[in-house]
């Protein structure tokens, strides 16, 4: 599934909450700053920017923007690498520092009712918008074909 189908079932209000929720410093330490400024069509990219593109970012995905999609990932997954790490560990999932080897077979750690789990554990933790967007892109990196997960919706 491509990932603007993800963003899509998860609706306009979840990516406008994971984009309010992305740190400009680390879009800047991992030099992303700057493409997502150009992507997103901004000639300032700034906290309140990102809070008034959120409808215009959601249509251009539901149209199918792939590479505005992947670049949006990007940035809310950057943003919040403490939950990823945190995430993996709490499945068992080996990785450095919230990366894994994109060769390693991560399914088998991904067992029934695995993201069900990690919502449980990690809702009331980490932004709801984020942490059901990084479910559902773990879920598309080991499974592209998987339905896109809903919980606490």
């Amino acid at each position: 599934m491509p990932l603007c189908e993800i963003f899509t079932a998860l609706g306009e209000e979840n990516l406008k909450g994971c984009l309010s929720r992305v740190s400009l410093g680390k879009l800047k330490t991992y030099q992303l700053f700057e493409r997502l400024k150009l992507r997103l069509h901004l000639g300032k990219l700034n906290q309140d920017a990102l809070r008034r593109v959120g409808p215009k970012t959601f249509a251009r995905v539901a149209a199918g923007e792939e590479e505005l999609a992947t670049d949006i990932s990007q940035a809310i997954l950057v943003s919040h690498l403490d939950m990823i790490v945190s995430v993996l560990d709490f499945l068992g999932v080996p990785h450095q520092d919230g990366f894994f080897d994109k060769d390693a077979d991560i399914g088998k750690y991904l067992t029934e009712g695995w993201q069900q789990r990690a919502w449980a554990e990690h809702s009331s933790r980490f932004p709801g918008p984020v942490l059901l967007f990084y479910l559902n892109h773990l879920s598309h990196e080991v499974t592209p074909d998987a339905a896109v997960f809903q919980a606490g919706q």
